[in-house]
């Protein structure tokens, strides 16, 4: 196995004395996705929001291409290969869908926001941005208002703004959330061609995406960890089929 990209060690945050991860410890490898899942509340977007930079941690460490980057900023994290889509799009509808990640590249690059509607205009912006949107299959889309794309092409327009920042390490946070079987299915065929040359750790609720794609699976409950393995160890896993999968997912499958 590869050296890990991304290493986490015994990683906690509670809130209110809730424990919302508690002594979380996995790794990512280069080229693999590696998917966290479990039910609502087990702690699985807590997790992804440690790694990010947006929560600090009780306790525990963060280790992302041999650096400790525990302590760092969002901005940070960013500059280093990290970046992060969420649950809920974070899009500017007023904008058009080339706008919308030139302004990602831009943020990442350090310029000033207050020139939003300049950043598409930049020649190198502009040619990051159309390339990401390419990667997503929204080449056709780049001048079209993102307020008026449907549900599934903001969340491709989200994954094209984070791929927009060069990142080695891409953290999904329910990227299929909310998609029809053909946009599931066009995510699952991006992501397949993402991992070529990109790590993935990936927070999804639909295991026909998760078994799909995923090389590794960690799952979580309460907080904790309860098992990690491939997609194969843990169908038949009896621990977590009580405590998760349930009937969800056949043993045979």
């Amino acid at each position: 196995m590869s050296a890990a990209m991304l290493e986490v060690d015994a990683l906690s945050r509670s809130f209110g004395g809730i424990a919302a991860a508690s002594e979380v410890s996995l790794e990512v490898i280069p080229g693999e996705v590696h998917a966290i899942i479990g039910p609502n509340g087990a702690g699985k977007t807590t997790l992804v929001s440690l790694l990010a930079g947006e929560l600090r941690p009780d306790s525990g460490s963060i280790h992302f291409c041999g650096k400790n980057i525990t302590a760092m900023p969002v901005s940070a994290r960013s500059q280093l290969g990290l970046a992060r889509t969420f649950q809920v799009t974070s899009i500017f509808p007023e904008f058009s869908a080339l706008e919308n990640v030139a302004m990602a590249a831009q943020a990442h690059a350090g310029h000033s926001f207050r020139f939003w509607r300049a950043a598409a205009k930049d020649e190198s912006l502009r040619q990051s941005a159309s390339g990401a949107l390419e990667q997503v299959g929204l080449a056709a889309a780049v001048h079209r208002n993102a307020g008026e794309m449907s549900h599934g092409e903001h969340r491709l327009l989200e994954l094209a703004m984070a791929l927009a920042t060069e990142p080695a390490l891409l953290l999904l946070d329910e990227p299929a959330a909310g998609l029809g079987p053909e946009e599931t299915a066009t995510m699952v065929s991006i992501l397949r061609d993402l991992k070529q040359d990109k790590a993935i750790l990936l927070v999804e609720h639909d295991m026909d995406v998760v078994f799909a794609i995923a090389d590794r699976i960690t799952v979580m409950v309460s907080g904790r960890t309860i098992a990690t393995g491939s997609p194969q160890v843990i169908r038949g896993d009896g621990n977590v089929r009580k405590a998760y999968l349930g009937d969800e997912v056949s043993t045979d499958a």
